[in-house]
């Protein structure tokens, strides 16, 4: 099983290498793939180092899969030759996501629709991922009408050169800046650009990617903001039901779904929070509580590594479920 990871020197491919490596895939032959100022440069993996190559390259060694995650102008450009070569494409930018003729998948959800045929796969937005990955036992049972949701999002979201404007803030460096406003004691209300309706991109990944992946007459609105910490998003959910809920009940099914670890007891002051999902796979829940304003609606709080189940490690499980069926 060779395996290729495009922009294996970036937050995320990084993330996606070690990974591999904890989860024990079965890689016969890492291939790290970089931009051409990256090749030569060495990547370890179980104890071995694997030189940074090129994209022709990459797809002349043959790998049987490729993950990647170098942007969406880089996926667009690459990702149908490697495709076009046999290869099983695992996309982490947002290039294929709303692509009618590409499948978007969470494993816990949907992974039941890949097949053999298909070369490009899309992994979702890391806010939707975790969201959806602990609505969707709730829709099952309780049939979800709307999703507000506010979230709260780290700056490893954005990249290494965040972390470092964030880093440098707090010792009082000037250096590059990730964003156009500081980010160290401040919340900045925007992710991505904006677009013509007032939202930003990233509000309209939420939207649009909860309704392929679950289901499209879901009504969802969302406002996305970074906020200066590391470790995960967290994200502040409201959530109507076309059915009412009992809150054990919801407990007990949050309790049993793949994916999900509930903390939620407040008499003790346990919830989720992004120190907690810290270089963790799972999706944290907590402060579970009714809306008392509105009949039949749940609030709750979610908490996930965005570079780990947010990005790296939903697209290796995908892999898994690939090679675990044979589809690779």
């Amino acid at each position: 099983m060779k395996v290729a990871v495009v922009g294996a020197t970036g937050l995320v491919g990084t993330k996606m290498i070690q990974v591999l490596e904890e989860r024990n895939f079965p890689v016969t032959e890492l291939i790290p793939v970089a931009s051409e100022r990256s090749i030569g440069k060495e990547v370890s993996y179980k104890g071995k180092k694997f030189k940074v190559v090129g994209m022709q390259t990459a797809i002349d060694m043959k790998p049987n899969v490729a993950l990647f995650s170098a942007g969406g102008g880089t996926s667009l450009e690459w990702s149908p030759k490697f495709a076009a070569a046999g290869i099983t494409v695992i996309d982490n930018s947002s290039a294929w996501r709303m692509d009618a003729t590409k499948k978007l998948v969470v494993p816990e959800i949907n992974a039941a629709e890949l097949t053999a045929t298909d070369k490009i796969i899309a992994n979702p937005n890391c806010s939707t991922i975790q969201m959806v990955v602990a609505l969707n036992p709730l829709h099952k049972k309780y049939n979800i009408q709307r999703i507000v949701v506010s979230t709260y999002q780290s700056v490893t979201g954005t990249g290494v050169k965040a972390v470092d404007q964030m880093m440098n803030e707090r010792k009082g460096i000037k250096g590059e800046m990730a964003y156009a406003y500081p980010i160290d004691l401040n919340v900045i209300p925007q992710i991505d650009v904006f677009t013509d309706n007032g939202y930003t991109k990233e509000e309209m990944k939420m939207v649009n990617e909860t309704k392929k992946i679950m289901d499209n007459n879901i009504r969802v609105t969302a406002t996305t903001v970074r906020i200066p910490v590391m470790g995960g998003h967290s994200e502040s959910v409201n959530v109507e039901f076309a059915n009412d809920f009992d809150l054990n009940e919801v407990r007990t099914i949050l309790q049993n779904a793949p994916g999900v670890i509930l903390v939620d007891d407040v008499k003790n002051l346990k919830y989720p929070m992004p120190m907690d999902a810290h270089d963790k796979d799972e999706v944290f829940v907590g402060r579970l509580r009714r809306d008392e304003t509105q009949a039949k609606t749940l609030n709750m709080w979610i908490v996930s590594d965005n570079l780990r189940k947010g990005a790296a490690t939903n697209a290796i499980q995908i892999a898994e479920y690939l090679v675990g069926k044979k589809l690779i």
